[in-house]
């Protein structure tokens, strides 16, 4: 059997309040063995970035460890100093953080923060920590580290900070590094890359990895055990492949079941009814007992204990005392409903709405350039190419995806579309009415035809205006219904249709979760009765099960009201789930457009197929390495000549590099710019 490294046992945190103390950790016990991954897995709040702290005793003021046992070869953790576990942070066990521009100081240079490591941890000062410090820093792919040594955090793109995290993390030699959602906050692209280098430098290291993420692709490439935790507790433990290929605990087959992707296109995806229990509660049953379909009596009055299966996995779960040898299947879960009715199939997405109907929205040439001012009189010095001349079209009914990187333009096309930013040139037509044309009383009129869902809900929500005030704003301000009572009976239907009850609408923003806040975002959104909803990234912040809920209700609302929905997020599970068309934007530009079947099913350009192919997926198992997209995305200021992506493109040619390439039409559908099919049109 493998060494273990680090070792947790009956491990108990408590948060201390104005009421009842929290039970963070109940119990937790973990086994983390020489260079393996062990990942935890489970949704918001379940407790997982905190057993990491807790490992660390990095706790907030208000949280203590009330017992258990944490131990790093033979060395008990919770019986030293605080001076001597600053010896062990960093040197023994070290932690990439969830947000690294939070995480890195931004008023030192990233070469005197990665000296600090060496200084503290290993000894090593001046010119020998110097180089050091680059051959760190080159170890984990930053290029040119001699010039990135001098910069400060915030001159380094979103992947760059993370490197650097990482070199920080890597300089003490640790024998464990705990890495919390390490590529939450990165672009499919540079997550690829951020992983690949964690599993490289593992291989070289021998290097255990504790990973926490909601991501179960990330968990189905690189972990070698997974452990499920739900309201402070694990409830599975299992090899990789014994969790893929036959989950036990209830929870977990619900977390599978509410995946979206292309093979779910025509039903509803399964969501977990209630809500996680508060943790001052004392739990006298199985946690999960009122929100499982399986649960009888025993359930809500004894608590599980562990229930061993074949393999070394094991599971929180009475019903595995008599069912050892038959798995649940996903497919088997009675209900995602209190009725207790089958998974409800609904029309796929193709049959929603026509490739072929008259466009509600068209864009042509949109170009939007910021721009560039400096000196005493703040003259022009150059523009920032935020969107560079594109084209799309979106029919009633329907949902275009719009999917690529950060940076690349997605959120200011969507602004433009809604004259909430104007362009710099080109056209916006909506029912053949130009907007781009329509000033002042003319446009608001149109206002209530369009309408934007932002990625945050607490930050675009007031918070200091009740629910029911907000949903009435839009109404009164647009005269969308005549009189106050009409407002009301308004607000009472809206929440009604994102699930909600109707007395929400006395409540205020901070009152509600996450999931529920993005309801009452859609809800906002729907009060005029628009057409067309600018979707940004609504469910990039939300967990798994809350993002079924609300893809689900998105769905419904658009086979019940026709709406026409502008996608943007860079979940290309979500796209394939949801999207009916897709158009895939690099630096500015459309690059390849067409059908959700034509770009995801077969991908053109070597940019979308660059994109998909970083995907990590439940079904690879860990089979092969990631696909790498080298480098970043260039600077919209200054674009590369000719195609965009060209620095980047492992098919670069040096006609690539001459003038930038026309739209080729592969079939009515399907259309690519590059240089490839030049001459291939149908």
């Amino acid at each position: 059997m493998t060494e273990s490294v680090l070792r947790v046992a009956g491990l108990k945190t408590e948060l201390q309040g104005s009421g009842a103390a929290v039970r963070a950790i109940d119990g937790v016990e973990l086994d983390v063995r020489r260079g393996e991954t062990f990942a935890i897995v489970g949704e918001s709040g379940c407790g997982k970035s905190m057993t990491a702290l807790s490992i660390l005793r990095l706790l907030p003021e208000s949280g203590r460890i009330v017992a258990g046992s944490v131990e790093i070869q033979g060395t008990e953790l919770l019986s030293l100093s605080e001076a001597a576990m600053r010896g062990v942070r960093g040197r023994r066990i070290a932690m990439i953080f969830q947000e690294p521009a939070t995480s890195l100081n931004p008023v030192l240079t990233v070469g005197t923060q990665v000296t600090e490591v060496l200084d503290r941890h290993i000894g090593l000062q001046g010119d020998a920590a110097v180089q050091r410090a680059l051959a760190l820093l080159d170890s984990v792919g930053i290029p040119d580290p001699a010039r990135r040594l001098g910069e400060f955090p915030f001159q380094l793109s979103g992947g760059l900070k993370q490197r650097v995290m990482i070199a920080m993390a890597l300089a003490g030699e640790p024998d464990v590094l705990i890495a919390d959602e390490p590529t939450t906050a990165l672009d499919v692209t540079i997550q690829a890359q951020v992983l690949d280098l964690l599993r490289d430098l593992q291989r070289k290291r021998g290097m255990s990895i504790l990973l926490i993420t909601h991501d179960l692709g990330i968990v189905a490439q690189m972990a070698h055990r997974v452990a499920v935790m739900y309201a402070g507790q694990i409830v599975e433990t299992a090899d990789r492949e014994q969790f893929f290929t036959a989950p036990q605990h209830p929870y977990t087959l619900k977390l599978f079941a509410a995946l979206p992707g292309a093979g779910k296109r025509g039903e509803e995806l399964a969501v977990i009814t209630g809500q996680v229990p508060p943790l001052t509660t004392e739990f006298g049953g199985c946690r999960f007992a009122e929100r499982c379909e399986f649960a009888f009596e025993r359930c809500r009055t004894e608590v599980p204990g562990w229930t061993a299966m074949a393999g070394g996995h094991q599971v929180r779960c009475f019903l595995r005392e008599t069912l050892r040898a038959d798995a649940l299947e996903a497919g088997a879960i009675p209900s995602d409903s209190a009725s207790g009715s089958a998974v409800r199939q609904v029309p796929a997405p193709a049959a929603v709405g026509s490739v072929r109907s008259m466009p509600l929205l068209s864009v042509r040439g949109m170009k939007v350039h910021f721009p560039i001012r400096r000196g005493v009189l703040r003259r022009t010095v150059g523009h920032v190419l935020a969107v560079d001349g594109i084209g799309l079209e979106l029919a009633a009914g329907r949902t275009l995806a719009l999917v690529g990187e950060s940076g690349c333009g997605k959120t200011t096309v969507g602004k433009a579309i809604l004259q909430l930013l104007r362009p710099s040139a080109g056209a916006v037509s909506f029912e053949g009415i130009e907007l781009t044309a329509l000033r002042g009383e003319a446009l608001r009129k149109r206002r209530s035809e369009f309408q934007i869902i932002f990625q945050d809900p607490y930050a675009s929500l007031n918070p200091r205006m009740r629910v029911g005030d907000a949903l009435g704003e839009g109404m009164i301000a647009l005269a969308t219904e005549a009189r106050r009572e009409a407002v009301e009976r308004r607000i009472d239907e809206l929440l009604s249709q994102v699930g909600l009850a109707s007395d929400a609408k006395y409540r205020y923003p901070h009152e509600f979760s996450g999931g529920q806040r993005q309801r009452i975002a859609i809800a906002r959104a729907l009060a005029v009765r628009p057409r067309l909803i600018v979707c940004d990234e609504p469910t990039s912040a939300l967990d798994v099960s809350v993002q079924a809920q609300i893809l689900n209700l998105l769905k419904s609302l658009q086979r019940d009201l026709g709406l026409a929905y502008l996608f943007i997020t860079h979940n290309i599970a979500v796209v394939e789930y949801l999207a009916h068309d897709v158009a895939v934007m690099y630096l500015g530009r459309i690059v390849e457009s067409g059908t959700s079947e034509d770009v995801l099913g077969s991908p053109k350009h070597p940019y979308t197929q660059a994109l998909l192919a970083a995907v990590p997926r439940v079904d690879s198992l860990g089979q092969g390495e990631f696909t790498r997209l080298e480098g970043e995305l260039p600077s919209p200021v200054h674009p590369p000549a000719g195609c965009h992506f060209h620095p980047r493109c492992p098919k670069a040619m040096a006609k690539c590099r001459e003038a930038y390439p026309q739209a080729v039409r592969l079939s009515s559908t399907h259309a690519v710019n590059c240089i490839l099919y030049q001459g291939k049109s149908d």
